[in-house]
């Protein structure tokens, strides 16, 4: 396991020549509790010095389990989230880790994001077009026709006739509000999207539909995607390299996609995986004991009673903080 924990501190860079658009360097965000009973405070490390890139016209998949700080580092690197420490760069930019709006406004046409549940991501008091063309507006600098043949084109870019752009959210199904909620992430021709588990909440068929729109996109417009997802079958069809996360770090990159499920899962089942242990055998920290498997002050709020529970289900290597 020691030689696998290691990569978290590495810096995957280019190896084909491909220009690299997005780098991380030991990258860290923790989150602030609250005051603890006994005086302090509880802080929650939700990454933990993370290093990759993003080549030009790539797509790279995050795999890992539940909370292992996935959508966080997506959030940070379109400025949604700041960053505790580390370093990002975007096009060869550094961001400050409290950069103020000023500093991200130069970045926001080329770094857009694709979020989990379309339905949320839309005004369902918006019409789609204007939902789509509200991008434009804040840029400014396009007349009303110049508006409307750019939404007319996005509509058309994402398949969908023009005629819906009239239409409101509840009108269409789940499949087609994620293709409006791509085309206003393309509105700007970013040249990243961030897709944070884009096609989780869809049937398979429409998950199908969106992951080869997706390739299509990158293939005509030269876009690059960081792929936050937990399936694995959606991350080997669409992903160049993905990197396999577990409790915030990064543990392995797999380099060949198609071999993901034999090289990245079965360094994280040994903690996704619970394990049978009697009571007896090993103790379970009680409330506001250290989490034995957290890198910050944490307490553990897991309180277990052995006498009503004889057997435990704790995982090998899993937080008991969360």
């Amino acid at each position: 396991m020691s030689d696998v924990m290691t990569a978290n501190r590495r810096s995957f860079l280019a190896e084909d020549g491909k220009e690299t658009i997005v780098r991380t360097d030991d990258l860290v965000r923790d989150f602030d509790l609250g005051h603890r009973p006994e005086g302090g405070r509880l802080v929650l490390r939700a990454v933990d010095k993370v290093s990759l890139t993003i080549r030009r016209g790539e797509t790279l998949g995050l795999v890992g389990e539940s909370g292992s700080g996935k959508s966080t580092i997506g959030r940070m690197l379109v400025g949604l989230l700041p960053y505790t420490s580390g370093n990002i760069e975007l096009f060869g930019q550094k961001i400050e880790p409290r950069a103020k709006a000023a500093a991200w406004k130069p970045l926001r046409r080329r770094v857009q994001f694709v979020f989990q549940d379309p339905h949320a991501a839309l005004n369902p008091r918006m019409r789609v077009g204007t939902a789509i063309a509200e991008p434009l507006d804040v840029a400014g600098n396009l007349t009303r026709k110049e508006r409307s043949a750019r939404v007319d084109e996005l509509m058309e870019l994402v398949g969908l006739p023009t005629s819906f752009a009239r239409r409101f959210p509840h009108e269409f199904s789940g499949g087609q509000r994620q293709r409006i909620v791509i085309a206003r992430a393309l509105a700007l021709n970013p040249e990243i999207l961030v897709c944070d588990e884009a096609v989780a909440s869809l049937d398979v068929s429409m998950q199908a539909q969106i992951v080869n729109l997706l390739k299509d996109l990158q293939d005509q417009l030269g876009l690059s995607y960081l792929f936050i997802a937990h399936d694995l079958a959606v991350v080997r069809a669409v992903s160049h390299r993905v990197p396999c996360f577990m409790q915030d770090r990064l543990l392995k990159l797999v380099r060949e996609p198609p071999f993901i499920a034999t090289r990245c899962i079965p360094i994280a089942a040994r903690s996704s995986i619970p394990c049978r242990v009697h009571a007896a055998a090993r103790r379970v920290p009680l409330l506001q004991e250290r989490c034995p498997a957290c890198s910050t002050s944490l307490k553990a709020v897991l309180s277990v009673l052995a006498a009503r529970k004889p057997w435990i289900y704790v995982g090998t290597f899993r937080h008991l903080c969360a």
